[in-house]
């Protein structure tokens, strides 16, 4: 099992960098490899990936989760191993450092790979960089849940 963390700090309030994460169905906009993403209930995501060729689908259970704070995630279903946390700390009023901390165990040949040579890891970094361009962009959280009420959201 492999370890990936990373920190960023966001130029957003905690809250809105907190609302943005739990709008899952967002992650393809900035994640690389996530083709889809569909909230199953408030605890549940099916999800939908591709790398390196190989497409993968699998389900995760939100295990914690304290609004502003944290949300932890593992899988429960499908064709890959992970869990993993991030956390929301205030910096001050307009700024929010966000970490993500994922175990993951790669299960096939290109995974395992990936992360023998470090492109698992560079990916995350990736994605929080593009996390970070994609909130600050758009000046805060978007309306991607269409209504529906987001986990956790007060």
């Amino acid at each position: 099992m492999s370890t990936v963390k990373e920190t960023i700090e966001v130029d957003v309030p905690v809250h809105t960098a907190y609302n943005q994460w739990t709008m899952f169905e967002e992650f393809p906009r900035f994640m690389e490899g996530v083709d889809e993403i569909r909230q199953v209930d408030d605890r549940h995501n099916h999800w939908k990936t591709s790398f390196g060729g190989v497409h993968r689908e699998f389900d995760t259970e939100i295990v914690d989760q304290l609004p502003d704070e944290r949300i932890a995630w593992r899988t429960v279903a499908g064709d890959t191993r992970q869990k993993g946390v991030v956390t929301f700390q205030k910096v001050d009023d307009t700024h929010t450092r966000v970490e993500v901390v994922m175990d993951l165990e790669p299960t096939g040949v290109a995974e395992k790979a990936a992360d023998a040579t470090g492109v698992i890891d560079r990916r995350v970094k990736g994605d929080m960089r593009r996390f970070k361009e994609y909130i600050e962009t758009q000046g805060g959280e978007s309306g991607g849940w269409r209504g529906r009420i987001r986990p956790g959201a007060s």
